[in-house]
């Protein structure tokens, strides 16, 4: 088995459910509909997923345990109250700054750090992850593996950058699966159902559901303004529209009042906020290395370190611009402090084992390679063993990995079919 196998099964098991299908009730909306996906089918498919989707989406935020806490006690308390309280429910805070949450299908579910800091109270947390909750419990993502939504990406793993396509001209091929099923756009019909149905969670749970109001009022003047971070994540899978505060507003009024849990949550996020202003250098920081302009992000970088020196992303950053300066050994040292801050996160492993492979540090490169596949599994870390493997002369490995990267549908596919068939002719030196 390769590295990529774990994630093409997950997708052989929503194929195969297509033949063993049929006629169902949606369990939140008591509607009959087709159905081809299983409950066992969606619980594997969310738990084999849900990994390799926060690390494709810029891994946990670790730098407060409380807030993830909370975060997860306030879904759990709505996920109680929902139509499919047996789901194995969880739910993450994702180190991104994209204003943006997602549902996998079997109940696993992510909120990232740009939205926290734009809501206002608990409610309006309340209303994003009812929202998703129903997203799961009503089978929409299901919904959309069975119409071939997600099913047209065949079985090609990879292939889409990662959360914020961070250094593009570094960007990693992320798990494709992954990445399809964290980008489900639902249609109007879903999102509608999504925000009444997430606001009759909010009324058991004891939240104010005028927080749904407020927060789709607000998603509204914002996808008016065009802000590029937020049409590129809640809006682009969430559409906004004033039909939804419409129908909210009337939902409301039936429902009644509730809690909106303000002092709460301000008092929960106060860490966040107060590093908000270093993760808005990283994001400058990131642009500029988008754009070529490596001292630009060093400096961005190094303005966010001052401001929060724990948080590995601005390791990260300030090791990718040393490296672009061709400062190798400060690179390294940035990308080893990253990894000491977030060891669980794949990318500086990745980052850090492609440098020790320039520099010829074999061994250490494999090292580092091999952890970053384990956390997600990538066309650029498998090309990257593929090539120590024939450094090495070993032949058979080397190949093993290349066939993977050449199988995969990445943009490395057509250079890992030229080094199999330089291999096979014999030309095992690389140039």
């Amino acid at each position: 088995m390769n590295a990529l196998d774990p994630l093409r099964s997950a997708l052989a098991v929503l194929v195969l459910g297509g033949a063993l299908g049929g006629c169902g009730v949606n369990p939140v909306t008591g509607s009959s509909e087709m159905s081809f996906v299983s409950e066992q089918q969606e619980i594997r498919t969310g738990e084999q997923q849900y990994g390799p989707s926060q690390q494709s989406e810029g891994g946990q935020y670790v730098l407060d345990p409380e807030l993830n806490a909370y975060v997860a006690r306030v879904g759990q308390s709505l996920a109680r109250v929902s139509e499919r309280s047996q789901l194995p429910y969880e739910f993450v805070v994702l180190n991104n700054s994209s204003p943006n949450a997602w549902a996998l299908p079997g109940g696993k579910i992510a909120v990232n750090r740009g939205l926290l800091v734009q809501l206002e109270d608990e409610s309006q947390l309340a209303a994003v992850l009812g929202h998703e909750i129903v997203h799961a419990a009503a089978r929409h993502g299901a919904k959309a593996q069975e119409t071939g939504t997600l099913l047209n990406i065949g079985l090609a793993v990879l292939g889409v950058a990662t959360a914020n396509s961070a250094y593009q001209d570094l960007a990693l091929q992320g798990a494709q699966i992954s990445g399809a099923l964290v980008q489900t756009r639902y249609g109007r019909e879903a999102e509608l159902e999504s925000d009444y149905y997430g606001m009759q969670y909010m009324a058991r749970a004891g939240y104010d559901p005028q927080g749904a109001v407020r927060l789709q009022e607000t998603f509204v003047k914002l996808s008016q303004g065009r802000r590029q971070d937020w049409l590129s994540g809640l809006f682009a899978s969430h559409p906004p529209s004033q039909e939804r505060v419409d129908a909210n507003r009337r939902t409301a009024q039936k429902l009644g009042p509730g809690d909106d849990g303000r002092e709460e949550y301000q008092r929960r996020i106060a860490r966040l906020k107060r590093d908000q202003p270093a993760y808005d250098a990283y994001d400058r920081g990131v642009a500029a290395m988008n754009a070529g302009r490596y001292q630009e992000a060093l400096k961005y970088a190094e303005q966010a370190l001052k401001l929060q020196e724990r948080e590995g992303l601005f390791h990260e950053l300030r090791g990718v611009a040393a490296a672009r300066l061709d400062r190798p050994a400060d690179a390294i040292n940035s990308f080893n402090r990253a990894i000491a801050a977030n060891p669980n996160f794949f990318r500086p492993h990745l980052l850090r084992g492609k440098l020790h492979l320039e520099r010829g540090n074999l061994d250490i490169a494999a090292q580092d390679l091999s952890a970053s596949n384990r956390l997600l599994p990538t066309a650029d870390a498998t090309f990257g063993l593929g090539e120590i493997a024939q450094r090495q002369g070993d032949t058979q490995t080397a190949l093993r990995h290349y066939q993977a990267v050449a199988n995969s549908g990445s943009s490395l596919a057509p250079a890992a079919r030229e080094r199999i068939a330089r291999l096979g002719s014999g030309l095992t030196n690389i140039r």
